[in-house]
């Protein structure tokens, strides 16, 4: 099948959202490609004129925070052609949504729109899902000024989108790849020789690089502070140890100036969230937010066919 481009409209909110357009369009060409297999939609083709159109509507059919409205809209302009069809948005990526809550409605070719269907569908019921779990972080930890962070740990070529539907949860997103900060986990420091040697090999290799530095103990936090840390990772710690580690850097910046910011990470439930967000750290990570987050159920409905 060969599709249309976006319309300007629908790539200016991409773009406006923080995601590369012509990105997102390679995504979407290549699960259209995945979906036909080389082939035709043969139900649709078989059943449907051509020539027929039709109005749908994209309702949520649970409660939950939506994301991926205009990637869904930039998939029924792909292959039904934007030209052809008329997008009328009825809620925005952020909003939190209600059950029966129409989003969108679209008039346009019947037999397109149904192939189209899925794939829109697919991305952005999961897109909703990750932004719909991280609302509920947000929640969770309101007034207490922690702030929750998504992880690497995201479905393969879709990190962007994934770290978009945090941001629209209300989530903020950690470093976005290996390059633009650095993380120092357990094994670069068992490599390096030790906490302070591989903070000093990063920074000589790029200076001015935000570094992070793992620990598991109250030990590692003061090593890590002494060699310049700017964020330090405190994985795997109970909220007692973690109200510890919090004075550590208050005595720390107290006594050198310098700032340290603490982030909360492993094994975090929903659960959990309130009691360490109240330990005063200053992050709390959360992988799950991306690769464990069911989708919210958003459903495609026929109003009016022609």
């Amino acid at each position: 099948m060969e599709l249309s481009p976006v319309s300007g409209d629908t790539s200016q909110r991409l773009a406006a959202a923080g995601l590369d357009p012509a990105r997102i369009a390679d995504i979407i060409g290549a699960t259209v490609a995945e979906d036909l297999d080389g082939g035709v939609d043969i139900t649709s083709v078989s059943t449907v004129p051509a020539s027929q159109r039709s109005i749908v509507t994209f309702g949520a059919r649970a409660d939950g925070c939506l994301s991926g409205l205009d990637i869904a809209c930039a998939v029924v302009e792909m292959v039904c052609g934007a030209g052809n069809v008329v997008i009328e948005r009825l809620a925005a990526d952020g909003d939190r949504l209600t059950k029966g809550d129409v989003i969108a409605r679209v008039t346009a070719p019947t037999q397109r729109m149904l192939t189209a269907e899925r794939t829109a569908l697919n991305l952005m019921c999961h897109l909703s899902g990750i932004a719909t779990a991280t609302s509920r972080w947000v929640d969770a930890v309101a007034g207490t000024g922690a702030v929750i962070r998504d992880t690497r740990k995201t479905t393969p070529m879709l990190r962007a989108l994934e770290k978009y539907a945090v941001r629209c949860g209300g989530g903020q997103n950690h470093r976005m790849s290996l390059s633009d900060a650095a993380l120092v986990k357990d094994n670069h420091i068992a490599a390096a020789g030790g906490v302070r040697e591989a903070f000093g090999l990063i920074r000589a290799a790029a200076a001015g690089l935000p570094i992070e530095i793992e620990v598991d103990t109250l030990e590692q936090l003061r090593t890590a502070m002494d060699a310049g840390a700017d964020v330090v990772l405190l994985d795997n710690m109970q909220p007692a140890v973690m109200r510890e580690a919090v004075q550590v850097v208050a005595a720390h910046k107290s006594s050198t100036g310098h700032d340290v910011l603490l982030e909360a990470s492993g094994g975090l439930t929903l659960d959990d969230a309130r009691a360490v967000a109240e330990t005063g750290v200053h992050f709390i990570s959360v992988g799950g937010l991306t690769h464990s987050s069911p989708i919210l159920d958003i459903g495609l409905d026929f109003e009016t066919i022609a």
